[in-house]
């Protein structure tokens, strides 16, 4: 066992945040981020299906680490919400609820004097579930809608401190988040979503994530029922980690672009994909992200 942790230490020196796994997952928003469903009587179910694939770690100063890292992440992400026609602060007012199913596979290759050392891990567990207890939504004009949210994410998904990776951070997240969407009269649109997670200390470990930022993005034009463009993310931490293991601050950052879709018909569920490609990561894995989201309202 004294070995694993010392090769856990190897994996998790060259990474910011506890394991290198952000407190929320980013690459969710693009087309659409600031408006939210209408009010309906049963709310509206969305599944989100992503891949998230990785062979690279980078360090402090965005090189990559001499190690052999194999990263797959497949996401089953269920999420309900329900907007109502309650109005506050002159919003409307709305909840929800996200419940994760992680699939990941990771394999790490460390040398060591006896040799190559291999840990591995391939769970298939439901991550931390997130409750959005607060949501407001403006329609400002008919070419600008606001929306802003307060979510908390709990510690249910499944953990375990010894293994390379897991699904559930075993920490409490605390997310206050504001999105747009400004849609000229010729269709061009500009979304945009920002979000900082602030999170509790994992009493398992006792490491404490610093605090995360993100801003994720989408810019593209309305084509009969597409939107077609580019999305993206702009991920860093902007304060430290913290943990008793850590002799200096680190944090991570990361920045993704590439390709977004989004496809809404009256009657028809609305549907959105994009697939991006990371860069400038820093304490942390670089890959790509592929995602795509169906709604339905009841």
């Amino acid at each position: 066992m004294t070995l694993t942790l010392s090769l856990l230490c190897v994996w998790t020196s060259a990474e910011a945040v506890e394991n290198g796994v952000v407190s929320t997952t980013f690459g969710v928003n693009d087309f659409g981020a600031g408006l939210t469903p209408p009010p309906t009587a049963n709310g509206t179910l969305s599944i989100r299906t992503g891949f998230y694939s990785s062979r690279i770690v980078k360090d402090n100063q965005g090189n990559r680490v001499d190690n052999d890292v194999d990263l797959d992440l497949l996401s089953i992400v269920p999420f309900y919400i329900r907007m109502t026609e309650n109005t506050l602060l002159g919003a409307n007012y709305g909840f929800g609820i996200i419940v994760p199913f992680f699939k990941m596979d990771a394999e790490l290759k460390v040398q060591t004097p006896a040799g190559p050392m291999k840990l591995e891990a391939d769970p298939f567990r439901m991550s931390d579930a997130v409750f959005v207890p607060l949501i407001l939504q403006w329609n400002v004009s008919p070419n600008l809608f606001v929306n802003s949210y307060f979510s908390v994410t709990a510690p249910t998904g499944d953990y375990d401190k010894k293994r390379l990776v897991s699904p559930g951070i075993n920490h409490w997240t605390y997310s206050p988040g504001l999105s747009a969407t400004y849609i000229t009269d010729s269709g061009f649109e500009v979304s945009s979503n920002f979000q900082v997670d602030v999170s509790s200390r994992n009493k398992a470990t006792d490491y404490k994530n610093g605090v995360e930022y993100r801003h994720e993005f989408a810019v593209g034009q309305h084509i009969g029922p597409w939107t077609v463009g580019l999305g993206g993310f702009y991920y860093r931490q902007i304060s430290d980690d913290d943990a008793p293991h850590l002799t200096t601050g680190n944090r991570a950052a990361v920045s993704a672009l590439g390709p977004a879709v989004a496809f809404f018909k009256p009657g028809l569920p609305p549907i959105s994909a994009h697939l991006y490609k990371e860069f400038d990561a820093r304490n942390r894995a670089e890959g790509y992200t592929f995602a795509v989201r169906v709604s339905q309202s009841f």
